[in-house]
């Protein structure tokens, strides 16, 4: 984890937002893919359920990012997920989750809320969908995998990452990390 107080303020970050997922749920996953994806794989370090993308934005925004996140988890109930279909666009295979107790979209209004406020984000059109990015390809393989078998969970916390892009594909580090709900 990189500790947003340790980089200096001009520099640019590319910055998402996300929920974490817990261990099980990725060794569930990590098993899924193996059995059932071909192709450019999306390694456990970077499975996650995206709340925002912010794009480039300067290191000293990370605290208030940070605090947004913060108090957008404030008070939301537990989040219930759980697998629902597998699902291609033109560019990603994901796993698309049902937010069983809809605290999920709570949250993601929440953090909107607070991004906009800041003046750091500006709403999708479309609205929140929850998703796990699992295959990443230039054309669809068109697979109809099974649903993984994830049952019920709950994610572990929610972050502040940073995308950093590689040769070999992006890699994302946590910045930030908040606990979910609570006061």
């Amino acid at each position: 984890m990189i500790w947003a107080g340790s980089v200096g303020g001009d520099e640019r970050f590319r910055l998402f937002l996300g929920l974490r997922l817990p261990n099980h749920v990725l060794d569930r996953l990590e098993r899924w893919q193996a059995e059932h994806l071909a192709g450019r794989i999306v390694g456990r370090n970077n499975l996650h359920i995206t709340l925002a993308f912010l794009g480039s934005r300067p290191a000293s925004e990370v605290p208030q990012i940070a605090g947004a996140l913060a108090e957008a988890a404030t008070g939301i109930g537990t989040i219930d997920l759980a697998a629902r279909r597998y699902r291609e666009t033109r560019s990603v295979g994901m796993v698309v989750l049902d937010d069983q107790t809809g605290e999920g979209g709570r949250l993601a209004e929440r953090v909107f809320d607070g991004l906009e406020g800041l003046g750091v984000y500006e709403r999708e059109k479309r609205p929140w969908l929850p998703h796990v990015t699992v295959l990443r390809f230039r054309s669809a393989p068109k697979l109809e995998p099974p649903v993984p078998e994830l049952g019920v969970f709950s994610p572990s916390d929610a972050a502040v990452y940073i995308s950093r892009l590689r040769p070999s594909g992006a890699q994302y580090d946590v910045l930030e990390s908040v606990p979910l709900g609570g006061d």
